[in-house]
């Protein structure tokens, strides 16, 4: 008997249902940070400076339904521009999916837990600011949320000493 394959993995973008495709946000809030980009070379920057409707503890939008209306350049994520959005972290879902990778271990979807996100330590909780009242966003460069950058591993088990 085989075990049913998630719907992630058997369902293409284009024909997830509106549910399925909002799950798949795992949470992170790293789609929210400001970024620059080089205009030179192209390299998308990320800052630890967060678009003022995000709820920086919750990392959600504080009026997702409203948010396309409220910020000028946000991007409303859609499965046909999954495969342009070059500056996604590697560790997002909709990037993951649209290659035709599996999600972490640390994705609600997978462990069944929407706090693994941030105690897996890939999430924004505790590590930017609100945009408003920034000035230069240069000053608030990172490098913990580079497109590509490395993907966060499952912490080691930690046993008492006998």
């Amino acid at each position: 008997m085989s075990e049913k394959q998630p719907f992630w993995k058997t369902t293409a973008l284009e024909d997830m249902t509106q549910q399925q495709w909002e799950s798949l946000c795992d949470g992170c809030g790293l789609c929210c940070l400001n970024k620059l980009e080089d205009e030179d070379t192209g390299e998308v920057h990320y800052t630890r400076a967060a678009c003022k409707y995000l709820d920086i503890g919750a990392c959600r939008c504080k009026d997702y339904e409203n948010r396309t209306d409220n910020v000028a350049d946000c991007v409303d994520l859609t499965p046909s521009r999954m495969r342009r959005l070059h500056w996604l972290p590697e560790t997002c879902a909709y990037r993951l999916v649209a290659e035709e990778r599996d999600l972490a271990w640390w994705h609600p979807l997978v462990s069944g837990d929407p706090e693994s996100v941030h105690q897996a330590g890939v999430s924004v909780r505790g590590r930017v600011v609100s945009e408003e009242g920034v000035e230069d966003l240069e000053d608030y460069l990172i490098q913990w949320a580079k497109p590509g950058g490395p993907i966060h591993r499952r912490p080691r088990k930690r046993y008492a000493e006998d």
